[in-house]
């Protein structure tokens, strides 16, 4: 097919008429502000596609037909300028750093690319540099301590959750953030969240699969865009901009400790473009992660005992006070390879492909089943003798695959129509084994039991064609219209038989037949949108999307926007949007039993999840899924004061109808003398309780982000920069809305705890200050990152709620350019070895005998601890 797309370029460009003309040779050099050589900087000549790169030591040479000319000089994080040229003579420019509101965005308008100063939405545009100089491993770290509405925390003793790390924009979940690479969306994980982590119930991408080093920028539209992309962009839009015409090749290696001396983790990428063919790049990137466990259990000792415990089980409790567990983040390793690739077809198209492949393994820890908790285990003898037996901790251990491809071509239809047609496959897999564990009614039936089980895995896939049109009706009109059709995959894999022996093998229970699934649907999109420009101050804009889904019906949704400048350096903008979520696949068909802890029991309980469309879930009254529904509006301002200061505060509010909630754990009522319909669910399903997927919430969540930007301050012999950036929000629920059947017998189907993991699980406030200083060959920055108060929600039974203050986490990174081609770089995370505060026991939560110090059930910013780290980077 490339092949084919090649000659074909290549036909029309030989048929094309040839003139010969002369050319003008422009050379000359860009730097930074404090003088250091800008490679990879943009030179584009003004009203041409005709422009070139920087190399390494800024310079470049571009030919042009005439002079005079207007170039445009640009690079990501500077200020861009215009030079014109009349002479032949080498020119010099400088770019300023930190100027935000000049960057051109493409994110949310497919019309023409905007300056975020432009944009009639707020749009946050991160560079690669400024991420890593957060030192965080992944991309949804650095974005947790980048974008104060952007929070992502590694989950402790949660199964696969702790290899996935829920991460949301605006305290709205996972579910309700779409990603996109390059504009084409990014398929959802195979994992659903089922344990008590915030996101519970949601299903998210997983963006540790994106490497950093394939990507030259983030574009953060914190709007909700449904009208635009479709489902999932209620609480906004994540796109990662890949590299494409790198200037250099680049290697870049970190590893980093804990002041504990745990979490040892090793990094190294590789990226650089390769020409392809006349006029192609191809952009590679190779990456390698390694990441060790960490360990911050609590004590509880002999506090834990029964009243009835063994000697050999006291002396267990006495040499290991924390009772074996390891409550932290799992071991990691983590391979990836993404090639960018474009090509010129002509001089009116371009073909271009986006690749990724990333395979990565991990390993957590389940409770440690205490001796005292398995003792007909410890009785049958299989393990060690009766009075030896020591317990034993199952490990949860995953394989997880995940492809992006995404292929099209652009291309120019008559004289100004642009055209976009693509097809894009996403797919994600996850498959489990689980080592150290003994399935205790095979035990029993025989004997003896493996130690290693397989219990399956899940594996989402998505393949989406894409029709995109681009049509100016006139200078101040354009006309953006397209249709998606999209194809979903979901399937459940069958563990092997002995891990769904009857209750299965102990810590998680493999897939049965009967709970494994292949499921699909198809859908179809048509939308389209105008931009006008009224004028030179005031532009309006109107979008509206239709879908039509095979499982569950159609949707329209319809955003309207306007931006108003104040002069050259401000503007007021505001926007208006319906949106909408489509029930996953997951969340209509997944049937799966798990241990967890239940309210009333100390240790990890076997429970149910029966899919939504279980003829027992449907008989309480639970009705098939259905679309979740939003209603979003915005208005902010935004000014830059001169060349340093600029300053954006936008205000939103998002209400979301009809939320698809995972509801509590649905158990017998007490009552022994007369069995209900749920207890009925319970029995037939050989389940202590059942939970399941519902359409039962209605939320509302209020904010505000404030963006201060101040940079390139002359300070001494170098410059200075500040920025400060902030987001406080709140989510209520307004209503439940309870089946009958349910409501009758006296269950309440999500109680206060669920409700606490949606509107307190994540800071209801977030700062981030930073500091920069630039001096020669060396570059500091200092960030603090305030992380707003959440609450610890006592369950139904009784407790108290918790408030966990909020807390400061400083970080510092130092670097120093070696060489033109090598820098090196000190970073030392939460200086201060900042922790959340200790559960108060009084919660009555799931601390299972306060082997859990901090809550897992909500999330500040984590407990690693301090940590430090040493990165190399070298260009060639």
């Amino acid at each position: 097919m490339l092949q084919l797309l090649y000659r074909l370029g290549l036909l029309c460009f030989l048929a094309l008429p040839l003139t010969v003309m002369s050319q003008t040779s422009i050379s000359g050099t860009v730097t930074d502000d404090s003088g250091q050589p800008l490679a990879g900087a943009n030179i584009v000549q003004k009203g041409t596609t005709n422009g070139t790169l920087t190399d390494f030591d800024g310079n470049f040479t571009l030919e042009v037909d005439n002079l005079p000319v207007t170039l445009e000089i640009s690079s990501l994080g500077y200020a861009p300028k215009t030079r014109e040229v009349t002479t032949a003579d080498p020119i010099q420019v400088s770019l300023n750093t930190g100027v935000a509101l000049d960057e051109v965005v493409i994110t949310g308008n497919r019309a023409k690319p905007r300056t975020i100063l432009d944009s009639p939405v707020p749009i946050d545009n991160i560079g690669v540099a400024e991420l890593r100089g957060s030192g965080k491993p992944t991309v949804d770290r650095m974005l947790t301590f980048k974008v104060p509405s952007f929070n992502s925390q590694n989950q402790a003793i949660s199964d696969a959750t702790a290899h996935y790390d829920p991460a949301d924009l605006r305290g709205l979940g996972p579910s309700r953030t779409l990603v996109l690479i390059n504009g084409k969306r990014k398929n959802q994980s195979a994992q659903v969240y089922l344990n008590r982590t915030p996101g519970k119930g949601e299903v998210g991408t997983d963006l540790k699969s994106i490497p950093t080093a394939a990507i030259e920028r983030i574009e953060v539209l914190r709007d909700g865009a449904s009208a635009q992309y479709g489902s999932d962009a209620i609480a906004g839009v994540i796109n990662m901009i890949l590299k494409k015409d790198a200037a250099f090749s680049e290697i870049t290696t970190q590893t980093g400790l804990t002041a504990e001396g745990d979490g040892f983790t090793f990094a190294a990428d590789y990226n650089s473009t390769f020409g392809f063919g006349e006029g192609g790049f191809i952009n590679l990137t190779l990456g390698y992660y390694h990441q060790e466990l960490t360990n911050r259990a609590g004590t509880p000792g002999t506090a834990d005992l029964p009243d009835d415990a063994r000697p050999n089980e006291i002396q267990w409790a006495q040499d290991n006070p924390d009772l074996g567990m390891h409550v932290g983040q799992p071991d990691m390793d983590k391979g990836d390879v993404f090639v960018n690739i474009t090509h010129p077809i002509g001089e009116n198209a371009e073909f271009y492909s986006m690749n990724g492949y990333t395979y990565r393994t991990g390993r957590s820890f389940a409770y440690y089943r205490a001796p005292y908790w398995r003792r007909d285990v410890a009785d049958s003898g299989f393990l060690t003798r009766p009075e030896d037996f020591l317990g034993y901790q199952p490990t949860f251990e995953t394989k997880i695959k995940d492809h992006f491809n995404s292929a099209g071509i652009k291309f120019l239809l008559g004289s100004d129509f642009d055209v976009d047609a693509s097809i894009t496959y996403g797919s994600n897999r996850v498959d489990y084994t689980v080592n150290n564990s003994v399935n205790r009614d095979y035990l029993a039936d025989h004997g003896t039991s493996p130690r290693t089980f397989y219990p399956g895995g899940y594996s989402l896939s998505n393949l989406m064609g894409n029709l995109d049109f681009v049509k100016p009706l006139n200078e101040q009109l354009i006309l953006s219209f397209g249709s998606e059709l999209k194809r979903e995959l979901f399937q459940g894999y069958e563990g092997d038989p002995r891990s769904y022996y009857k209750a299965g093998s102990d810590s998680f229970a493999g897939i049965k037949p009967e709970e494994a699934v292949t499921e699909d649907r198809n859908s179809f999109a048509f939308y389209g949108a105008v931009d006008y420009d009224i004028s030179d101050e005031l532009l309006l804009g109107a979008a509206g999307r239709y879908e039509d889904y095979s499982d569950f019906g159609d949707n329209f949704s319809w955003k309207v926007n306007g931006r108003y400048k104040l002069g050259p350096n401000g503007a007021v903008r505001a926007s208006y949007s319906t949106g909408f979520r489509a029930p996953t696949l997951h969340q209509r068909y997944l049937t799966n039993s798990q241990y967890i802890i239940v309210a009333g029991s100390s240790e990890p309980l076997l429970q149910g999840t029966l899919a939504n469309d279980n003829p027992a879930v449907q008989a309480l009254g639970v009705p098939s899924l259905f679309a979740e529904t939003s209603k979003n509006i915005s208005a902010g301002i935004t000014y830059k004061f001169n060349q340093n200061f600029s300053a954006s505060i936008d205000f939103y509010q998002i209400k979301v109808d009809d939320r698809v909630l995972f509801s509590s754990q649905i158990g017998s009522d007490g009552d022994d003398t007369t069995t209900n319909p749920v207890e009925e669910i319970l029995e037939a399903n050989n389940v202590v309780a059942v939970q399941f997927f519902i359409n039962a919430g209605d939320t509302k969540t209020t904010g505000a982000d404030i963006v201060l930007n101040y940079n390139n301050v002359p300070l001494g012999n170098g410059t200075f920069g500040a920025s400060l950036a902030a987001n406080l929000n709140e989510t209520e629920i307004d209503a439940i809305t309870t089946p009958q059947v349910l409501a009758d017998n006296g269950y309440n189907i999500f109680d206060r705890q669920e409700q606490g993991l949606i509107i307190n699980s994540r800071p209801k406030s977030k700062y981030i200050l930073g500091l920069t200083y630039r001096l020669d060959k060396w570059n500091f920055g200092l960030n603090n990152t305030r992380f707003g108060e959440v609450t610890v929600t006592a369950p139904e039974s009784g407790g108290i709620d918790q408030d966990l203050s909020p807390k400061i986490v400083t970080d510092a990174n130092l670097s120093y350019q070696l060489t033109d081609k090598i820098s090196v770089t000190g970073i030392l995370n939460n200086i201060f070895d900042v922790y959340p505060d200790l559960t108060d026991p009084a919660t009555n939560t799931a601390q299972a005998g306060s082997r859990f110090p901090y809550s897992s059930e909500v999330q500040q910013q984590g407990f690693i601890g301090m940590n430090y780290s040493v990165g190399l980077q070298m260009k060639f």
